[in-house]
């Protein structure tokens, strides 16, 4: 189905045992893939090239990379027919338009994000044609600024040089909106960087931002490396007080949610914001194989967990609400099986 293109980078391709289930029409071979066959032993002619699968997650230093990467890996040998590659991207908004150009099959996004893109509102200038595959953890909005920043809330960030997320990231939506519900306007009342969480660990380390918002699992690589470095202490800024204001205003995907103490190195207890996490597909993705990747991602979540602690959310019944869109119905069919599904 999918024909990476040329801003993507694979962290993950294994080739395993071929099947006919696919999507339309010719994959193009990710760079360090093996081709057709896998390993270009003898005899390898003879059999049937793989259905590639171009899964598009986040950048580098970031939860949907990491547990991206396992999801490759699983799909790649737990799904007959499949070589699953994981794709650098700048998130949600970006790959929500890869599933729509079906330039990726399967997508990582925010939960508010997929439901602007459905609706064609927010970044996305019409409704475009998703299914989703499972809700699939909680992403914790992270608020980070130095300990000595003198930053205590968010209306403290009027005036600072703050980075909001990548460009098209689902960071940057919810940035945008926790920024308004505090009466600070984006593009006026702040220097604002759009930088991805590596980019900003960085730029917050060199004091060249005051602060940064990433939406993320816990703990993200990025901001476990900046609190780790010698001479740096951060602190994450508490904003659970406006979750009822961004569910007034843009619907009931957010909740409060607390980063533990001591989950970042001498950081205490944060309330912050949260919204779930979603795997997406487009509609026209066959009923077969999407019921086989759901079927993989929740009979293999050990090995998922042994990627990033972030899949023990993992769970069936708490998989199949929640998404703000239709499911597939190769999903559907999985739920059905094993009791999940609603009303079952």
């Amino acid at each position: 189905m999918a024909n990476p293109r040329a801003w993507l980078t694979p962290v993950v391709a294994l080739a395993l045992l071929v099947s006919g289930c696919g999507g339309s029409g010719s994959p193009s071979q990710p760079a360090g893939s093996p081709g057709p066959g896998g390993t270009g032993s003898p005899g390898s002619s003879a059999r049937a090239p793989a259905q590639r699968i171009s899964i598009a997650t986040g950048g580098t230093s970031g939860v949907y990379y990491i547990y991206g990467g396992g999801l490759a890996q699983v799909l790649s040998k737990h799904v007959p027919g499949v070589e699953a590659t994981a794709e650098v991207t700048a998130a949600s908004v970006e790959n929500l338009n890869f599933i729509h150009q079906k330039s990726a099959d399967i997508a990582f996004t925010l939960a508010d994000t997929a439901y602007d893109a459905v609706r064609g509102q927010g970044a996305f200038r019409e409704p475009l044609p998703l299914r989703a595959l499972a809700v699939i953890y909680t992403n914790i909005t992270h608020i980070v600024t130095m300990a000595d920043s003198g930053i205590e809330t968010v209306a403290d960030l009027k005036g600072k040089r703050v980075s909001t997320g990548a460009p098209n990231s689902g960071t940057e939506v919810i940035a945008e909106r926790i920024l308004l519900a505090s009466g600070i306007d984006p593009n006026k009342d702040i220097t604002r960087e759009r930088l991805s969480v590596k980019e900003s660990a960085e730029a917050l380390q060199d004091r060249k931002i005051d602060a940064f918002f990433w939406s993320g699992g816990l703990p993200t690589a990025g901001v476990e490396e900046l609190a780790a470095t010698p001479g740096i202490r951060i602190r994450l800024i508490s904003h659970g007080d406006l979750v009822p204001t961004l569910v007034e205003k843009y619907g009931p995907l957010y909740v409060t949610r607390t980063i533990p103490a001591g989950t970042y190195l001498n950081t205490p207890e944060a309330t912050v914001s949260a919204v779930p996490n979603l795997l997406v597909v487009h509609q026209d993705m066959p009923e077969d194989l999407a019921y086989a990747i759901t079927k993989a991602l929740f009979e293999h979540k050990d090995e998922l967990v042994a990627v990033h602690p972030a899949a023990r959310e993992l769970d069936p019944k708490e998989a199949a609400v929640g998404a703000p869109m239709e499911y597939h119905p190769g999903a559907i069919r999985y739920y059905k099986e094993v009791g999940a599904w609603p009303g079952n």
